[in-house]
């Protein structure tokens, strides 16, 4: 069993995290490799149930090693607030099961405060974003106007970095949304009250995990959002602003080198959106309401209800493409049991032309779903552990997933709790 990469093949909360929380018995070591904490992965097992945003979905398994790479957005506030959370439930914390890049950059406080800003001033235009520093954070740091984390190792070249760019940033601040600027007391307070606390996590994480491959350690590469949310290959401009494929996870990792062998797509049975943007499968009305409640869709992070549609299989069939996956978990299907037809999305209506081709982002507005309707089984599939006792039309609907996308479908999911899922091939 060779490295993997779990990632989202949809709009993100996928199940994700619950596939790394459950996967993770087979590896040794889980790296977060992009993103921030603007999206979370729920966990559920035997110490409860959690929303993560940060830290690894591997930190719940004893003797697995956690990592954030320097693609992450490293924001210590939210981070040291989370580890403490999670240990308050009995999950220890410590410098050997969570390492932090030194070449992380460091998601600064005015970070959220320019995200928040920018968004009322885009007013009906926004672009959904969650306001957690992410699109500023990593603009700054394309411009190199961030600091690495490892600069918290050296105080006296961290506090001139800081203040020189504190300078830059208040004339954002002040003249374009005429806010308060930052001052060095604030900045002070902020370094003192959470960026000295992670300082015993910090490492060269590239360097550990290079002589972890040499000794045949396991890497498990978990992924934030989906494929279309990506920067480049997303649904643009109502992307993230970092790259979620699993071809950017050894880059964000720290260990370019890296190979991965085992690509995870996950896929819920059901569409779901959290922000703004193009949502061809969108439904709306009491059948959404229902669905909705049904798969307790609100998001991790906000709490915000979830836009929620049909399983739509042109953009699964895109995403699939976008992150080269080689197998697919399906989660949630559960939730549709008390459907008697189940919509799907199988192609849509672009300028009065039938495609199964995702479109360019711009011609996404127009296009319109074709949808098909299939038997729904009407019965409560939570407890089934194996594929053969699923109802038939619960295994017509997975086929159905993996005939039009082309990829094997390896685990069902049929709830949250780490057991409830449904191996269908075994590996080799």
């Amino acid at each position: 069993m060779g490295n993997c990469a779990i990632v989202g093949i949809n709009w993100g909360d996928e199940g994700k995290g619950r596939m790394v929380d459950l996967l993770t018995q087979d590896y040794d070591i889980v790296v977060r490799f992009q993103g921030g904490g603007n999206a979370g992965h729920t966990v559920i097992n035997d110490r409860g149930k959690f929303a993560l945003h940060l830290l690894p979905s591997g930190i719940f398994r004893d003797g697995v090693v956690n990592i954030l790479g320097n693609g992450v957005a490293l924001d210590p506030e939210n981070l040291w607030k989370e580890m403490g959370q999670v240990t308050e439930k009995g999950v220890a914390i410590t410098p050997e099961n969570l390492k932090i890049s030194d070449r992380a950059s460091l998601l600064l406080p005015w970070h959220r405060e320019l995200d928040a800003l920018e968004e009322q001033r885009l007013a009906d235009k926004q672009y959904g974003s969650t306001r957690q520093g992410i699109a500023p954070f990593y603009s700054d740091k394309f411009q190199k106007k961030t600091v690495l984390a490892g600069e918290l190792l050296y105080p006296q070249v961290l506090k001139e970095h800081l203040l020189d760019i504190m300078a830059w940033k208040n004339l954002t601040l002040t003249r374009v949304y005429g806010a308060r600027p930052w001052t060095e007391a604030m900045l002070d307070a902020w370094l003192e009250d959470y960026c000295g606390k992670i300082k015993p996590f910090l490492c060269d994480t590239g360097a550990y995990l290079k002589e972890a491959s040499r000794q045949g350690k396991r890497i498990l590469f978990e992924a934030q959002l989906g494929s279309l949310r990506d920067l480049d290959f997303g649904i643009h401009p109502y992307t993230t602003s970092s790259y979620t494929t699993a071809a950017y996870a050894p880059i964000g990792s720290g260990f370019p080198g890296a190979k991965i062998e085992r690509i995870l797509g996950v896929v819920k049975a059901y569409s779901t959106c959290v922000g703004e943007g193009p949502f061809v499968s969108e439904m709306f009305g009491p059948e959404a309401d229902r669905l909705r409640e049904a798969g307790a869709e609100y998001g991790a992070k906000t709490g915000r209800p979830r836009r929620v549609g049909a399983l739509d299989l042109v953009a699964t069939a895109y995403g699939v493409e976008v992150q080269a996956a080689t197998e697919i978990a399906v989660t949630k299907l559960d939730v549709l049991s008390t459907m008697e037809k189940i919509p799907v999305c199988t192609a849509y209506l672009v300028d009065g032309r039938k495609t199964t081709r995702f479109p360019f982002p711009a011609a996404l507005d127009q296009a319109e779903p074709v949808m098909e309707y299939m038997d729904g089984w009407m019965c409560d599939i939570s407890g089934v552990r194996r594929w053969e006792q699923l109802p038939q039309a619960a295994r017509d609907y997975v086929l159905r997933i993996e005939e039009s996308v082309g990829c094997p479908v390896s685990c069902v999911s049929v709830g949250p709790e780490r057991g409830s899922i449904i191996f269908r091939h075994k590996e080799k």
